[in-house]
């Protein structure tokens, strides 16, 4: 649908959603319209006591620290029942070189293999979709499949590239396995456009954060547009493996839509290669 906005989203009385880092940016925004239109939403956040401030809508909040194996276990052993909608959106962009409790670089180990290892303990209870947040900085990633942790020289932009770009082969080979077991579940990769969020002052450069400021007031759209390919892809009929992003000039804002993923983002022996490294290094294996 041309011009779809969040005001398209139906009664979601119901559906049980889990979205992970909803305490600012689009995950707040986007836990907020899912909360009002009826969701049972399950806001999984490093922050409890931030989480209570700022959302306003009702949600379940619970701790979850996707850096950190042992948060993410105990996050997926107390969720019970079934979970309709899975929503990987947390993560860090940019940020000096620094080290999960796990021994994974900080972006690599938050944007992709939390939540790798999250989807993975959840999948035998979600019934509907898994949607994951990447990014149009995926193309400028590569996957360094022999130093996916940075253990030699470390550079933040590629570091974050290339967490973005495992975003996207992970959703393209967990949708093939997914239709290879004969399941109705849908992997979706989203992004969300430029968007007016904390995530861009936190790079700890000042000039850097500065710089980031001044994009935010001059082109970049609002957290709450930059949600909409996240609720997009919650509601629309789109295939398994289908990549939303901002319809407008240079998918830098606009309403959803489908759009097109690097040829990076699209070998599949990559992502075959990348889904058993990530299996080896979180241990956690999909049934």
């Amino acid at each position: 649908m041309s011009h779809w906005t969040a005001d398209h989203l139906p009664d979601l009385t119901g559906r049980r959603i889990i979205i992970t880092g909803a305490s600012s940016g689009i995950g707040l925004a986007a836990a907020r319209q899912l909360a009002r239109r009826g969701a049972h939403v399950i806001a999984a956040v490093r922050d409890l006591a931030k989480a209570r401030r700022v959302l306003d809508v009702p949600a379940d909040l619970r701790e979850l620290n996707l850096a950190d194996l042992a948060s993410v276990r105990a996050f997926a052993a107390g969720c019970d029942g079934p979970i309709d909608v899975l929503i990987n959106n947390a993560g860090v962009m940019g940020v000096p070189l620094q080290r999960t409790p796990d021994g994974f670089e900080l972006q690599i180990g938050t944007n992709h293999l939390g939540h790798f290892a999250l989807t993975g303990l959840l999948l035998d209870r979600i019934r509907e979709r898994v949607i994951t947040v990447a990014s149009s900085a995926h193309r400028i990633g590569t996957i360094r499949l022999d130093d996916l942790n940075w253990a030699r020289e470390y550079r933040p932009w590629p570091a974050y590239g290339q967490s973005k770009l495992a975003n996207l082969l992970f959703t393209s080979e967990l949708q093939r396995r997914l239709s290879a077991a004969g399941s109705a579940v849908r992997a979706i990769a989203v992004h969300p456009g430029y968007a007016a969020t904390a995530l861009q002052s936190k790079t700890q450069d000042r000039v850097q954060d500065a710089l980031m400021r001044l994009l935010n007031r001059v082109i970049a759209q609002s957290d709450e547009q930059g949600a909409w390919p996240t609720l997009y892809a919650v509601v629309a009929d789109i295939p398994g493996d289908a990549y939303v992003g901002p319809g407008g000039w240079g998918e830098l804002r606009g309403s959803p839509k489908l759009v097109d993923r690097s040829a990076a983002a699209r070998d599949t022996a990559t992502a075959r290669r990348l889904w058993a490294l990530s299996e080896e290094l979180t241990g956690v294996r999909s049934p």
